[in-house]
């Protein structure tokens, strides 16, 4: 009798533990939004849906405990709002719309058009709407493929996640170090640097003006910065599902995985999101993040230490 009711009281102990950690995590970040970008229901629904998994079952903790690295890249992306990187460093406009011209320039007729000017004079319908459907992936088929490697394996689900958190980091530190303008903005504006420029969804609109939708453009009304577009880590996040699928040998899946990766890359350029250079840099980016994760975990220290437990926290 003694045991059960040493057995009660330790499971509400750990319950108080557990409504104390997620009320101060809650609030702390309700505390830090409110002064940092302002209040928003999406924080609400972000807090609402954590809190709810992580007390409605012992699944969907694991579920959420996991899924609280996509949460951290969610969180810092938003903050970065507070934070525009050209208080720190001057944007480059004109330079790098000139070296994307002489390195991928594009003849026509007299012209010398970079890719992006090329494809905003030969765009067709058929383009858009590939383009459109591909651009409305970069979100959708990370995190599908993370749900199936929860379930399938959690080794695998945390290397993954850990891998798509250490790529935004380095690219969030390039997008600081080298703040880049779109070719959009060129397009619009010239090379003149204006602050604080809004959203826009170039190329993209042509998708909403044939469907008759506003995705697009609710999606960049939400942008944190439009002078981050080198690396470009929608160009990322596809090769790391497309490297993860190979990894773990999903068979003709992998065929899939690799035309969306391609169709994002030009995308991002036929929609005048991007330049090649910063496609080839979200690349790179990715590659790093890998070589640097598979490299830390293989080194048998501090941070393969921290996966480990995390992997023992979700399974």
């Amino acid at each position: 009798m003694d045991s059960v009711t040493a057995l009660v009281e330790e499971r509400k102990k750990t319950t108080r533990e557990h409504i104390l950690l997620m009320l101060a995590l809650s609030g702390t970040y309700m505390l830090l939004s409110f002064v940092l970008v302002g209040f928003k229901i999406d924080q609400l629904v972000l807090v609402a849906l954590a809190n709810t998994l992580y007390f409605l079952s012992a699944i969907t903790r694991k579920f959420i405990t996991g899924f609280s690295i996509f949460i951290l890249f969610w969180v810092l992306f938003d903050y970065m709002k507070a934070f525009p990187n050209y208080w720190f460093n001057t944007v480059h406009i004109g330079s790098l719309y000139r070296a994307e011209k002489a390195i991928f320039g594009i003849r026509s007729g007299d012209l010398l058009l970079t890719p992006n000017e090329y494809w905003l004079l030969h765009s067709n319908t058929l383009l858009d709407v590939m383009s459109g459907v591909f651009y409305l992936t970069w979100v959708p088929v990370p995190l599908a493929f993370a749900v199936f490697l929860f379930f399938k394996d959690r080794r695998q689900f945390v290397y993954f996640s850990l891998t798509f958190l250490l790529v935004n980091l380095l690219g969030f530190v390039v997008y600081y170090l080298y703040p880049a303008a779109p070719p959009w903005y060129v397009q619009q504006f010239g090379f003149d640097f204006i602050a604080a420029t809004p959203g826009n969804t170039a190329g993209l609109s042509r998708f909403d003006a044939y469907f008759g939708v506003d995705i697009f453009s609710a999606l960049y009304a939400k942008s944190s910065n439009v002078f981050a577009a080198m690396p470009s880590l929608h160009s990322s996040y596809p090769l790391l599902v497309l490297y993860y699928a190979l990894k773990n040998r999903l068979g003709l899946v992998n065929v899939l995985f690799a035309i969306i990766t391609a169709g994002i890359w030009f995308a991002a350029v036929y929609s005048s999101h991007h330049y090649v250079l910063d496609v080839l840099a979200g690349i790179v980016c990715a590659c790093c993040g890998l070589l640097l994760f598979n490299w830390q975990r293989a080194k048998k220290g501090f941070v393969n230490r921290a996966v480990e437990k995390l992997i023992a926290a979700i399974e």
